[in-house]
């Protein structure tokens, strides 16, 4: 197909009325459909629904060690949780501790616990004047949000093919000490599903920060959220390669179950040095008593083993995987060649990542919604829901039936089109 760029004024203009009266049709129909999280499909949680038989009122409830898990105690979660977890993040079940459903709560609490309580003994971040954090971008909003809840300042850091853009992270954490943390999602990241190079872990592990407070934020969210079964990304284990490196303590590493079993009762942990993990239990000892043991008791009994959960993990990606390609399949067909978008490719996670022209996205995401589609808000995969280049789009095909999904799409593609038309006819002026 021909580039829209390359198109005169009157080819552009004699398109775009023709993409316009398909763009009525859509609004006449008075679709409703949603695509802006990656929320599972009701599908892909009957995938789990046998878990809720495996505890009865008959059934014996202590845990191996003997304890009943309907009482108080073992506050950093029971053995064969630990277990079960650390060989799903591939770290010995000593270095982990168990929580309750989401992650995201988990840095939460590690965030808060850095302002008012400080690092391993470091000063209070709440009593610094300035205290920053690196983001790369374009990357997962509620991060973001963290961050920015507590007035911590976030600096931008581009992706590449390989992960974040190493030089710039190396460069930035070795000469500020107010720089305490970056995010990272390092396998299938949100939203572009990129998994981290062997080099960028290596490069984490041996980075030299200027503050002994520094940490690295690794939010293990899609490790075993693959597409395929025989085309897989892996990456290495980031613990085991800071301890190489000699920075045992600089990485805390996030993972759940919430799009493994159920996102509403999942369960969460943090991996760590044993020296963080110590750092973490002082508060955890006043926070509370205990998690959710049943729960954990659960899952360990539902899945048994890591070979379980990557077996359960194969009947998720035969939902996702048909919706991925659907998505994927639409855009190349309608758009490829073009010149008007980019896109990749992902293996794995929840998330396609769409850029748009420069200065379209938000038209683009307000224009689906006059026809009834609802996209994540174009500028929340960076900071302060800012994209410099207002471009990038998280599209989520999870959720949506086949056929709402396919219909969405071909409208979030025809308002590419007219938006984008609009941007270049504006150029030609």
């Amino acid at each position: 197909m021909k580039a829209y760029k390359d198109r005169s004024k009157e080819e552009l203009l004699t398109l775009k009325n023709e993409l316009e009266a398909e763009y009525r049709k859509f609004q006449d129909l008075g679709l409703k459909l949603d695509m802006s999280r990656g929320k599972p499909s009701a599908e892909q949680l009957d995938i789990s629904m046998g878990m809720m038989d495996v505890l009865n009122s008959t059934t014996d409830l202590k845990c191996r060690e003997g304890i009943d898990c309907r009482n108080y105690g073992v506050i950093d979660g029971i053995q064969e949780a630990k277990e079960l977890l650390a060989d799903l993040i591939e770290v010995p079940a000593d270095k982990i501790i168990i929580y309750g459903n989401s992650s995201l709560n988990v840095m939460y609490d590690t965030v808060a616990r850095s302002m008012t309580h400080g690092v391993m003994g470091s000063t209070p971040w709440c009593k610094l004047d300035k205290v920053k954090f690196l983001c790369p971008v374009p990357g997962y909003d509620r991060h973001f949000a963290i961050t920015e809840y507590f007035g911590i300042e976030m600096i931008n850091v581009p992706m590449t093919p390989e992960g974040p853009d190493m030089d710039m992270v190396e460069k930035l954490v070795s000469e500020d000490a107010a720089i305490k943390g970056i995010w990272c999602v390092p396998k299938y990241s949100n939203p572009q599903g990129i998994t981290y190079s062997d080099e960028t872990v290596r490069r984490f592990a041996r980075l030299k920060p200027a503050a002994e407070d520094f940490r690295i934020y690794w939010d293990n969210a899609y490790n075993v959220h693959h597409l395929y079964e025989d085309d897989q990304d892996t990456i290495l284990e980031i613990l085991e390669e800071c301890e190489k490196a000699g920075n045992p303590d600089m990485v805390y590493k996030f993972s759940s179950t919430s799009k493994i079993s159920f996102p509403g009762s999942g369960v969460a942990a943090i991996s760590a040095s044993y020296n963080n993990l110590k750092d973490i239990k002082k508060q955890m000892a006043i926070q509370t008593i205990g998690h959710d043991k049943l729960n954990q008791l659960r899952h360990v009994r539902y899945f048994k083993n890591l070979d379980g959960i990557k077996s359960h993990m194969m009947k998720h990606a035969a939902v996702m995987r048909p919706k991925f390609e659907a998505v994927l399949n639409i855009l190349e067909q309608e758009l490829d060649g073009l010149e008007i978008g980019s896109w990749l490719k992902p293996k794995g996670g929840y998330f396609i990542s769409f850029d748009a022209l420069d200065g379209c996205a938000r038209a683009i995401v307000a224009k689906a919604k006059e026809a009834g589609v609802v996209m994540t808000s174009a500028g929340a995969t960076y900071p302060y829901g800012r994209d410099p280049h207002d471009s990038n789009i998280r599209i989520a095909p999870s959720f949506p039936p086949m056929d709402e999904l396919i219909q969405a799409t071909k409208l979030f593609v025809l308002c590419v089109k007219l938006v984008s038309i609009d941007k270049i006819l504006e150029s030609k002026q």
